[in-house]
């Protein structure tokens, strides 16, 4: 017992402590980052993840957008790299949603390799096409600038008006 009384006599641990305050969720608190496997039910749990996020933070009028953008992005991650691992970010500035999703797909050095690619993984997204063009935000895809390649898809959805 006297190490148990140690540990509640300790400073940290007394009442006249003030606990720092943190701002409530908002969208201007909105940063969240998460990694996923690419696999099948990967897609569910980052939709109701964005959906948590977006609720929480006062977007509830962007979650069908939203959940559509994510759960499109990981399900197109899996068929191009499957086994891996995906990367989910969430962030509200400006006035918008920046969905950006990272994949281990990294980019073919032939040039008709590239556009078959890249033919491919744009029809695998053209329900976001559509989601975003519905949403007048901006979508697309490329490499990845961060040290491991692969290829990085993102979306901007404009906030409510």
């Amino acid at each position: 017992m006297p190490a148990m009384n140690a540990v509640l006599a300790c400073p940290a641990f007394t009442e006249e402590r003030q606990m720092p305050s943190t701002p409530p969720p908002g969208p201007e608190t909105l940063a969240y980052s998460f990694t996923l496997p690419a696999e099948p039910v990967s897609s569910w749990i980052a939709r109701a993840s964005t959906r948590a996020v977006l609720q929480a933070h006062g977007l509830g009028g962007m979650v069908d957008a939203a959940v559509q953008v994510v759960a499109e992005f990981v399900a197109c991650a899996w068929r191009f790299t499957p086994d891996a691992e995906v990367y989910v970010s969430l962030r509200y500035r400006e006035g918008a949603l920046r969905v950006v999703l990272y994949d281990g797909h990294r980019r073919h050095t032939h040039r008709r390799l590239v556009e078959a690619c890249d033919t491919r993984r744009r029809a695998a997204l053209r329900v976001v096409g559509c989601v975003v063009r519905a949403c007048e935000g901006e979508w697309g895809f490329g490499e990845a600038r961060e040290p491991g390649g692969g290829t990085r898809m993102w979306a901007v959805l404009p906030g409510e008006r």
